[in-house]
């Protein structure tokens, strides 16, 4: 087990140090923050990599959030290019960019820490009330201190209410729910969904009556297979967040003694007559625990599906690749090599469903990828052992 990140400041001539809390990493320098510093005294300290650690009232602190992330977002004066300097539109250009300046609009807003205490406890004025939320995202605190940036605050804050309102599913029918856990990405997305609850099944099925459900996730994907008619499935996940909350849905649904859970990478051991993957769409690497459910640095996982899948079809199975093609857009990723990569594992496409995305970022013309995420497509591809 990794040994647990301290981070550390002077106070009051006293050396003082706490647990990191955060995704992002430790900011260089700390120094003491409140009401009297000026935001634009803040901006420079966060720019340069130094944690703003609030001594003072909560809802304030709040607002220096606000009006950091209102200098960032500040429209900057664009120079006139001199004839002759264009740079070439390379592939992927425009997401590139704007990851950078995603990572950068991240790691300057993280900078802005709050203490929490032995029970996680906020001790400034106005502060919430945020020790369940805290317990359980992180576990107990047994009476040790922490730090925490505001923003990842706010998440695991956000994360409580998701996971106490749960987000409903029409695929699963009957108005049922799943409940994300902090960490593990919510199905709001539901087009994947319904790709799974409406993709013809495979014959085997009926014979062999194993399903896997490979990165499990919420556990969603799992539910819509057992409720589906498959007798037995096993879900597997690296994370031990999603295996956990996996858990819970599907306790939640009644469906635990259906769904076998597994923390392994990839697949567990035999043959399924269907296997699901719908992994991280975008070849990036990820920078929190939420965007590893999004961004797969060299498209790993998806290539270790497609290679490992023909060995775990049984007779007449089916791998059921759930994809967007959003990388294909963006130019991170080709149609051809993912074409490739089918043909080089011995698998052949059977079929495909396309759906068209619903989420506001596709109209969204503001959005700087807003090109991009209009033509997106969500697929299910149908693979089978080639003959």
């Amino acid at each position: 087990m990794n040994a647990p990140t301290l981070l550390t400041w002077s106070e009051k001539d006293t050396a003082r140090s706490a647990l990191w809390r955060s995704d992002q990493v430790l900011p260089k320098t700390v120094v003491l923050a409140d009401d009297t510093m000026t935001a634009d005294t803040a901006f420079r300290l966060a720019c340069a990599g130094t944690g703003l650690l609030w001594r003072s009232d909560f809802q304030n602190a709040r607002q220096m959030l606000q009006a950091l992330t209102r200098r960032i977002d500040k429209p900057k004066k664009v120079r006139a290019k001199k004839p002759g300097t264009d740079t070439p539109n390379l592939p992927g250009a425009a997401f590139h960019t704007h990851r950078q300046a995603q990572a950068q609009r991240t790691r300057i807003l993280s900078q802005v820490l709050i203490e929490l205490n032995g029970d996680y406890g906020i001790e400034l004025r106005r502060a919430p009330d945020a020790k369940a939320a805290c317990t359980q995202a992180f576990g107990l605190a047994n009476g040790q201190n922490s730090v925490i940036s505001l923003r990842s605050l706010q998440g695991v804050i956000g994360a409580f209410e998701w996971r106490k309102n749960g987000v409903e599913v029409p695929a699963l029918g009957e108005a049922l729910r799943i409940y994300p856990h902090y960490g593990v990405f919510s199905p709001v997305r539901g087009e994947y969904v319904e790709l799974v609850a409406k993709a013809p099944l495979p014959e085997a099925l009926k014979t062999h009556t194993v399903a896997f459900d490979i990165g499990v996730g919420t556990g969603v994907l799992s539910a819509v297979l057992a409720r589906r008619g498959a007798a037995q499935v096993v879900g597997t996940d690296m994370s031990e967040r999603a295996l956990a909350c996996a858990l819970d849905n599907l306790q939640r649904l009644g469906l635990q003694n259906q769904v076998q859970l597994l923390q392994t990478d990839l697949f567990p051991p035999g043959q399924a007559a269907v296997v699901v993957c719908n992994p991280p769409w975008l070849p990036a690497r990820p920078t929190s625990l939420l965007e590893q459910a999004v961004y797969d640095e060299g498209s790993l996982m998806l290539q270790g599906f497609l290679k490992g899948l023909p060995a775990h079809l049984c007779e007449g199975g089916e791998g059921w690749l759930v994809l967007s093609d959003l990388a294909e857009h963006l130019g991170l990723r080709t149609r051809e090599a993912l074409l490739g990569w089918i043909e080089e594992a011995g698998l052949q496409v059977l079929g495909r469903m396309d759906v068209k995305p619903v989420h506001g970022k596709a109209q969204d013309a503001a959005d700087p990828l807003h090109a991009a995420r209009s033509a997106e497509v969500t697929s299910l591809w149908r693979l089978g052992a080639a003959r």
